[in-house]
């Protein structure tokens, strides 16, 4: 009877596991047989497949990355002494860290950001300038110009913006617009063509105005629309640089003002600034693999360590992923109708895209016609992958004929080759 009794509660037993066992086996095969780890799939744990359409192939070359080496982001956000901050990613545009950083405020010789820009997009680095009289004895840094003196634009450029010479940014503004109110207005459209709807410009050099003013934001979005131009990072980014003095009988030793050049990993530049008016304003901008960040403070009594916290947190937060590597992608496309049963097509690298560290939940989509009608242009679109971090489109590229494909002759009828025949 004990016997028996044992058997039962066996056999009750191996019909409570064996449900389970299958559960386990059927929702997650690839814990059985060794394919994917958890954290390889998105937060919930299912990994998302988007097949291209059976006809085609599926394009080789770099596609979804792996998250990459493990880094510790910083637990909290930077405490800085500026009465506005802003942290942001240049190529992502995104916000990492802010405080109130929409205040209209004073910007000082940041302004010459924007002098700066406009100078280089409107007239040639080699132009020789001849100093007019409003230029010379500006209140403020100067480089102490001589009337009639003759530099280069890009010698005065240097001069404004590693010195922060007042004097120069003058010359340069008269130079470009022929007065300063005219030079000011054309500060204030090309600020509202890059959308800075709390930025306003009195002068090309930032001594204080009533009408003189910006955002800790807007001025991040100006300096990252200058640093996409190569003359204006490289400007910035040189700490020291002579040009002459009155003619060639001297010259003048000019020195970056911005002490994170030498001090600060992967820093480009930008501006210093400082009236009583504005207090210290001071615009960085730093690159580590690939990452370019954006920190600007106004009004910040402790400005230089208040970027190096925030910088520091950035380069924490964020990283770039590359989605398609320097040799692009390929793949083949079905064809009717032509002299060829496929078409070659491809997708041009790299890109690459900045996201937060360990948040991603990466897809992708191939969105291509089944087939294609020949004929079919050497590079013609053909469609586009597109790039998602969960829901959200993060990238896409063009998919392209890698050559072209020739419509197949048609066949004639019978009827056809006896009107050749008969010459009808």
């Amino acid at each position: 009877m004990d016997q028996c009794r044992r058997w039962a509660i066996v056999l009750l037993a191996a019909l409570l596991v064996l449900p389970a066992v299958r559960a386990v086996s059927s929702e997650a095969p690839w814990a059985a047989e060794g394919g994917l780890a958890a954290s390889d799939s998105g937060d919930d744990g299912r990994v998302e497949e988007h097949p291209a359409p059976e006809e085609n192939h599926l394009p080789t070359g770099s596609l979804l990355p792996t998250n990459g080496e493990e880094y510790a982001p910083s637990g909290s956000e930077p405490s800085v002494s500026a009465a506005s901050a802003i942290l942001i990613d240049a190529g992502s545009g995104l916000v990492l860290f802010e405080k109130d950083a929409q205040v209209r405020r004073p910007m000082a010789s940041t302004t010459k950001i924007m002098t700066a820009l406009l100078a280089i997009e409107e007239i040639e680095l080699s132009k020789p300038v001849t100093v007019p009289k409003e230029a010379v004895g500006v209140e403020g840094s100067s480089v102490y110009l001589y009337e009639n003196e003759r530099l280069t634009m890009e010698e005065l450029l240097y001069a404004m913006m590693l010195e922060s010479a007042n004097d120069a940014a003058t010359a340069i503004a008269i130079e470009t617009a022929g007065s300063i109110e005219a030079f000011a207005e054309r500060m204030n459209r090309r600020a509202a063509s890059l959308g800075l709807a709390d930025t306003s410009f009195e002068n090309p050099h930032g001594l204080d105005g009533e009408s003189h003013y910006t955002t800790a934001s807007d001025l991040a979005r100006l300096t990252a629309a200058a640093l996409e131009n190569p003359t204006f990072r490289q400007i910035v980014s040189t700490y020291r640089k002579v040009i002459p003095m009155q003619n060639g009988e001297g010259s003048r030793l000019l020195l970056n003002h911005n002490r994170l050049l030498r001090s600060y990993d992967g820093a480009v530049g930008v501006k210093t600034g400082f009236t009583r008016r504005s207090g210290r304003c001071l615009v960085t901008a730093a690159e580590r693999d690939g990452v370019l960040l954006i920190a600007v403070t106004l009004n910040a009594p402790d400005d230089w360590n208040d970027h190096r916290r925030m910088l520091d947190y950035g380069f924490s937060r964020v990283e770039r992923i590359e989605l398609i590597g320097e040799e692009g992608l390929s793949g083949l496309a079905a064809v009717v109708g032509g002299e060829a049963e496929a078409v070659p097509y491809s997708a041009e690298g790299p890109l690459s895209v900045d996201l937060i560290r360990q948040e991603h939940r990466f897809s992708t989509v191939i969105e291509m016609a089944n087939f294609y009608y020949a004929p079919i242009e050497a590079g013609e679109t053909l469609g586009r992958i597109v790039f998602y971090d969960g829901d959200v489109e993060i990238a896409s590229a063009a998919l392209r004929a890698a050559e072209g494909v020739a419509k197949r002759p048609e066949r004639l009828t019978w009827l056809d080759r006896l009107k050749a025949l008969f010459g009808r």
